[in-house]
């Protein structure tokens, strides 16, 4: 006979493996991401295995937390789960970048289910004391996981398959779906809401009819075309009716009535700047390194190991400061650091060493790794229990769709700028104009074929695009800095006084 407290220990254990997965499932593929292009092709279009899985979760998030609202949490963080094993489990059998980019869709939506449920259960049965403590917890698996999420990714491709950094998911999905169907016990008080379904389509709409022009125009379409203004134009009329339908929902994806408050407001600013120039690093630095330098996947994985740890390191050290200074002060030294280590970043060029890569990669890190713990902190500054819920999802939200937007802005940024580059570059060589692939940079053996010449001008032109890219992603650090300095001088400190004082009466 299990006890009570063994449960709840199985409980917990099964929650923190489907954190584990959906918070791996970020950045385990983006060291394995040249591999796979290399073996798979359609460079132009591998940021979409990236942006299918965000904006997937991003659509799926709020309607997986209205529904356990409504219905109980554990079916649908079952269902969630359910549909995150069999997307990984399509994914390890793709084909080509286009279905792999379909599957991740699939991983997402069930994605969408498993953080956010995950932290409500563990408010629903933990005691207030307890709570806190056990959030730092699954933060600290977030936090690691995206530490050894990269090098896992690339160990595994290069030693196995790149395939099993899917199907590794099964194993360990399956252990949790069995703790949480047995031992979670879920006490039910049901309410009845209303999802807001149009506000949901609106939104998906708009953001995939934005992520469609971006990646086509001046690729598939002229930026002029009837296809790609009509893209622009669905984007137009699909988010300002999205507008329209969240002031007036009973039960809104975004209760604008939070953004009266200043801080909250220009926290989700910074939060949607933040994520939007973050996370190209994770999809451009492997695909620098294999592509200019060469070698493994696990070269690429240990690159990126140094940004991770930093941002893990500036999160903590944010968490620790923030009794002592306002939210905006800490946020400006983040800023000044996240602006230097992404405009070092943008001087990489071809003779740029790995150590040297390594430095501005941890000044980044620690930039950005300040905005984990004190955003999420600033979004419930002074907020009543009641919405703190809903609070917290607005600011994943805007990260997410932040992140969203910005791999596919700067992704099509990257691969306009390659292709321009390499025209130019071998444009004056003969036989080589126009025939060289994804394969021919990112696979060892197809690199070998290449004389040196040429693969020189091809690195060459790899190396320009990514660094032109960095270039692009100071506008967003900077707008994020203009929220910055609208978050005010609130403190965490001023919070703690008011609640003594009402003690003390």
């Amino acid at each position: 006979m299990v006890s009570k407290e063994s449960k709840v220990g199985l409980v917990v254990t099964g929650l923190l493996l489907g954190m584990l997965m959906a918070a791996m499932d970020n950045t385990i593929v983006s060291a394995s991401m040249p591999t796979i292009v290399g073996e798979l092709g359609g460079l132009d279009q591998f940021v979409w295995v990236t942006s299918a899985y965000l904006v997937a979760t991003m659509a799926s998030m709020p309607v997986f937390g209205k529904l356990s609202d409504m219905y109980g949490r554990k079916r649908f963080y079952l269902l969630g789960l359910a549909i995150f094993l069999i997307g990984s489990a399509l994914c390890g059998t793709a084909n080509s970048i286009e279905q792999l980019s379909i599957y991740r869709a699939i991983q997402g939506i069930g994605g969408g289910s498993l953080m956010p449920i995950a932290f409500t259960i563990i408010f629903d049965i933990f005691p207030p004391e307890k709570r806190g403590k056990m959030t730092g917890l699954f933060g600290a698996v977030f936090g690691l996981s995206s530490v050894f999420g990269p090098l896992l990714g690339a160990y595994i491709t290069d030693q196995i398959d790149w395939r099993w950094i899917f199907y590794i998911n099964l194993p360990l999905g399956i252990i949790s779906l069995y703790f949480i169907s047995q031992f979670y016990k879920e006490t039910l008080h049901l309410r009845k809401l209303k999802i807001d379904w149009l506000g949901a389509i609106t939104l998906v709409g708009s953001v995939v009819s934005l992520m469609f022009g971006l990646e086509l125009g001046g690729n598939e379409y002229a930026w002029d075309s009837p296809q790609i203004i009509s893209l622009f134009v669905i984007f137009g009329v699909l988010f300002i009716s999205f507008i329209f339908i969240e002031r007036k929902a009973e039960e809104p994806i975004i209760s604008f009535s939070l953004f009266k408050k200043q801080l909250f407001a220009a926290t989700q600013g910074v939060a949607f700047f933040y994520g939007a120039a973050f996370i190209i690093t994770t999809v451009l630095i492997p695909l620098f390194v294999q592509a200019v330098y060469g070698g493994t996947a696990t070269n690429a994985g240990i690159i990126l190991i140094p940004m991770m740890v930093g941002s893990v390191v500036g999160s903590q050290v944010a968490g620790q400061s923030v009794r002592k200074f306002s939210y905006r002060t800490i946020m400006l030294v983040s800023v000044v650091l996240f602006f230097i280590g992404m405009a070092l970043l943008s001087t990489l060029d071809i003779e740029t060493s790995r150590k040297t890569v390594t430095f501005f990669m941890i000044i980044a890190g620690l930039g950005m790794g300040c905005s984990f713990s004190l955003l999420s902190m600033a979004t419930q500054h002074k907020i009543e229990p009641q919405k703190r819920g809903i609070a917290t999802s607005t600011n994943t939200f805007f990260r997410t769709l932040g992140m969203t937007i910005g791999v596919t802005i700067f992704g099509s940024i990257q691969n306009h700028v390659f292709k321009n580059n390499l025209s130019d570059e071998l444009g004056s060589i003969k036989g080589f104009a126009g025939k060289i692939d994804s394969r021919a940079l990112l696979s060892a053996d197809a690199r070998a074929q290449i004389p040196p010449e040429v693969l020189h001008k091809i690195t060459e032109a790899m190396a320009n695009s990514v660094a032109t890219t960095f270039k692009w992603t100071l506008v967003p650090i900077l707008l994020g800095f203009i929220a910055i300095v609208l978050m005010g001088k609130e403190r965490l400190s001023v919070e703690i006084a008011e609640n003594r004082a009402k003690k003390a009466q």
